[in-house]
């Protein structure tokens, strides 16, 4: 892989990930009411589920995806509905921040294991991201050369990107916190995170493509 073409795919990936979707706000929530340092889980968990679908991808299985209709279907009900569910969730939370210890109450009630799956169900249980990788290492991948390198070096670069921006999203939620000591502000933040989130798995079940 020439330094061009790496290069080019560091600005596309970038622009991408940098752009917000269900798993920044999600890092950013949990950043939110766990702290930064407990939200790595969930950024571990996205950047997890990115690396399946890469793989996924590279064994040419989101062609097969993107080619049956009802596969694609039954997958954008299940990414939908998921997130559906973590809207309602979000919205009906009521369980409040400790501003002395923003992350020490929430902590103690939610491990790290349960942070970790929920990053990775929302980052994988979005087809259009499978889609996306199916359409993308075609672009970058030379066929004349050694293939394994190649992957690698996309998905290192990938991971990388992913897991600073991402941590960046946590911290952000993280370094926000203490505006929240109003349980009102609290509320309002849960229901806008909730709203954000049935919207984005309506859509998505609502989607043509």
């Amino acid at each position: 892989m020439d330094t061009l073409t790496w290069l080019t795919y560091v600005g596309v990936i970038f622009a991408l990930i940098i752009f917000p979707g269900p798993v920044a706000l999600l890092c950013t929530s949990h950043g939110l009411k766990f702290g930064r340092k407990h939200t790595t889980a969930t950024v571990l968990g996205g950047a997890l589920s990115s690396l399946v679908l890469m793989m996924v991808s590279s064994l040419g299985l989101g062609a097969i995806l993107a080619a049956s209709e009802n596969a694609f279907y039954i997958l954008k009900l299940v990414g939908g509905a998921y997130l559906i569910y973590l809207g309602i969730a979000a919205w009906r939370d009521s369980s409040g921040i400790d501003i002395q210890s923003p992350s020490a109450a929430g902590n103690q009630r939610i491990p790290m294991k349960t942070l970790f799956r929920r990053g990775f169900m929302v980052g994988i249980s979005n087809p259009k991201d499978l889609l996306f990788f199916a359409a993308l290492f075609p672009n970058f991948i030379d066929v004349s050369q050694p293939q394994l390198v190649q992957f690698v070096i996309l998905a290192v670069t990938w991971l990388v990107i992913d897991f600073t921006l991402m941590s960046t999203y946590a911290g952000l939620g993280s370094s926000i916190s203490r505006w929240f000591q109003s349980p009102r502000r609290y509320k309002r933040f849960n229901r806008a995170t909730g709203g954000l989130f049935i919207a984005a798995g309506g859509t998505l079940m609502a989607s043509n493509h």
